[in-house]
């Protein structure tokens, strides 16, 4: 049996500075006894994505705030994922939506790709990792599409 350690801390830091996230995430853990706090609040770096996977982000992201705040923390990383376009944009759906988070960009950029392309096969879906990591090293990443 695989033992899971049990969150019994009292804050836990988002790894983000995205305040829109920051909301959503503080209204899915209300109630729960802990007060959730924000890497931006907290003047945390945002590290560079350099890892090639949704979980290497996620992970990358949870390890940085963790560390760097002494505190456990809990980051995402999600994206779509279009079979015509070889998992493009995958890891890259930010930056194709660009510095101002514009989705309707993003989403117009895969369709014009996708017409030329010429492409007959238009599945895709979407994933998302989440990470927790405790400051002594302890990580849990779960990965969903």
């Amino acid at each position: 049996m695989n033992n899971i350690r049990q969150f019994a801390e009292d804050q836990l830091v988002i790894a983000t500075h995205n305040k829109g996230k920051l909301r959503e995430i503080q209204a899915l853990f209300d109630g729960f006894g802990f007060r959730v706090i924000s890497a931006g609040s907290l003047g945390l770096a945002e590290p560079e994505e350099t890892e090639t996977s949704f979980r290497g982000n996620a992970l990358l992201k949870a390890r940085a705030a963790a560390t760097a705040a002494k505190l456990p923390a809990l980051a995402d990383d999600s994206g779509l994922v279009v079979a015509a376009l070889d998992g493009a944009p995958g890891i890259y759906s930010a930056r194709w939506a660009g510095p101002d988070g514009d989705f309707d960009k993003a989403m117009q950029r895969v369709h014009d790709e996708l017409t030329q392309a010429n492409a007959d096969d238009m599945s895709a879906y979407f994933v998302c990792a989440l990470a927790l990591v405790w400051p002594d090293g302890e990580e849990v990443c779960v990965k969903a599409r």
